[in-house]
């Protein structure tokens, strides 16, 4: 079974056979499907801005599903969460692809730095916030943190043309307190500073503030300096809980 990423990639990914994927995702589409409120699902599509079709689950329905789902399931190895992971993609239900978010959250440890190539794919595919932000501070945070050769891959991200990588980019730090590398995490607002795209200047905005909750002086003298090139809306949300 094959998958083809969209995007700038073009990467193409032989899903793994996984007797575990197999099991997951039968229980998965049976729980999910018997549970769905088509009403609420309008809803839930439009707020979403139309990224996807929803099931109309609600996120504390959702992940009590999830439990039952995954009841008595062995622990993964790499290539059954590459197969979930993708299997879930294939879908077209959002609540699946947070299914596969949520998964590969739980069991980052057992990701390799190889496993950051499909993380990409994940990213690039049916955009929008609520996965890739997840991805980003969660799973190809956990891959970098595991394996600091991969902070190459973060630099070519920060200048890659796809929005949604260079927002991972940014913020895959995000839950790294005194271990963030400050001069990638400066450098990288500095390079994407004057994007036109409200994602990307919310997420410079984001990461600092974030980060000036373990070193509020660095983020101010950093906004200081370079206020000149930042948004007003990502000097903002920096500045939101230190003040100027």
């Amino acid at each position: 079974m094959g998958v083809t990423a969209s995007g700038t990639s073009g990467a193409r990914f032989e899903v793994p056979n996984s007797s575990l994927a197999d099991i997951v995702l039968e229980r998965l589409t049976a729980t999910y499907g018997a549970a769905a409120d088509p009403e609420r699902a309008v809803s839930m599509r439009a707020y979403m801005k139309d990224v996807a079709p929803f099931l109309g689950l609600t996120t504390p329905d959702r992940r009590a599903l999830s439990r039952t789902v995954l009841l008595a399931t062995a622990a993964p190895v790499e290539a059954d969460c590459t197969a979930v992971a993708l299997r879930c993609w294939a879908l077209p239900e959002r609540e699946y692809h947070y299914f596969a978010v949520d998964y590969l959250r739980r069991h980052v440890r057992q990701l390799s730095s190889g496993f950051l190539p499909v993380t990409r794919h994940l990213v690039v595919t049916v955009s929008w916030w609520d996965t890739v932000d997840a991805l980003a501070s969660h799973v190809v945070g956990g891959l970098v943190a595991a394996d600091p050769k991969l902070k190459s891959d973060m630099d070519a991200w920060i200048e890659d043309d796809d929005l949604w990588v260079a927002r991972t980019a940014l913020l895959h730090q995000l839950r790294y307190k005194e271990t963030t590398d400050t001069e990638r995490l400066f450098a990288y607002c500095v390079r994407q500073s004057g994007h036109p795209d409200f994602f990307i200047r919310k997420a410079i905005g984001w990461c600092l503030r974030e980060y000036a909750k373990t070193d509020p002086e660095a983020v101010r003298a950093f906004v200081a300096r370079e206020r000149g090139r930042l948004a007003p809306l990502s000097v903002r949300e920096a500045l939101k809980n230190i003040g100027p």
